[in-house]
């Protein structure tokens, strides 16, 4: 994280310096993610300021890659506006966009069932052919097997904080998913970074989706992983049902994925409770619920299941 202080009224100067016509609205901080500090701006945009290194290449791929993806996109998404430059007050990037209402699901969860149709209606409008030059990661829609000493790592420091027996069976899971067959077809559109954190909900179901920072191209079976991580228990056979495009193959890598980013939310959870740097008290919760989803016998969805579930629906 940066130590230069980004407050109000550096923010207040900079739109006023870079987008006059837009100084007079009202400017409030609310929550932010883990790149960009956050600022609503009047009651339908948003400034998002980079906080961490990464943060201004992420936000220069949303800007670029955004506007296009987000009329198909059948829920709300922070479609990017404007660009602010870098400038004597502020020394990087930052950008204006779409306000998305909603209260992310780490404080609100999903409660209902429905929006697991509401999710795979979101993701097969989102994962399609990429183009040749649409951006990729070293971690987010690659092979599982590239992904294993981070999974371990993840694994032993949740382990560590002294929880309970239940964590013998994540590993289950992770190999299950390595061992499945990489995805073969073409990169696809992903969002690279589904977790509690990155949607909105409003009345218990999914009413938005934020944070396009890891977007990429590759295996979807990353953003498949959402439906552990944000969905209700039991929603995870009506989920793939209405999603319909995912053999068993990419069920067993999603739910391994599933695996690996709940210990992520835990451990953020964990820095949080300790007031490190760049913790996030309210993911630990989530994480931990996800976990129990994952490890839930009744998730454990296959191809059979999808199968009987499209048959009752007939």
């Amino acid at each position: 994280m940066d130590s230069f202080e980004i407050n109000e009224n550096v923010v207040r100067s900079l739109v006023r310096e870079q987008h006059p016509d837009l100084a007079e609205l009202d400017l409030r901080e609310v929550a932010g993610g883990w790149d960009n500090q956050l600022w609503r701006l009047g009651d339908e945009l948003a400034v998002r300021m980079p906080r961490t290194e990464r943060a201004p290449s992420l936000l220069r791929k949303e800007y670029r890659w955004l506007p296009a993806l987000a009329p198909r996109l059948p829920l709300p998404v922070p479609t990017p506006t404007r660009m602010g430059e870098p400038s004597a007050r502020f020394p990087r990037p930052w950008t204006i966009a779409s306000w998305v209402p909603g209260e992310p699901a780490d404080r609100a969860p999903i409660s209902h069932d429905r929006a697991a149709d509401t999710l795979a209606g979101f993701l097969k409008a989102l994962h399609v052919k990429a183009p040749a030059e649409a951006p990729v990661s070293p971690d987010r829609g690659v092979p599982l097997h590239t992904l294993t000493e981070g999974f371990e790592r993840g694994l032993e420091e949740v382990a560590s904080g002294g929880v309970g027996a239940d964590l013998r069976n994540v590993r289950d899971v992770w190999e299950e998913a390595v061992a499945a067959p990489d995805w073969q077809g073409p990169p696809l559109w992903l969002h690279g970074d589904l977790h509690p954190a990155n949607v909105v909900v409003s009345e218990g179901t999914l009413a938005g989706v934020i944070d396009f920072g890891d977007m990429c191209a590759g295996d979807p079976a990353v953003d498949l992983a959402a439906a552990w991580v944000l969905l209700p228990a039991g929603a995870v056979a009506r989920f793939f049902a209405a999603y319909a495009d995912a053999d068993e193959a990419m069920i067993r890598r999603a739910r391994g994925l599933a695996a690996a980013k709940s210990l992520f939310l835990i451990l953020m959870g964990r820095a949080g409770e300790r007031g490190l740097p760049g913790g996030k008290p309210t993911w630990g919760p989530a994480g931990w619920a996800a976990l129990d989803r994952v490890l839930e016998r009744g998730c454990r969805t296959t191809v059979t299941d999808i199968s009987l579930m499209h048959r009752d629906s007939l």
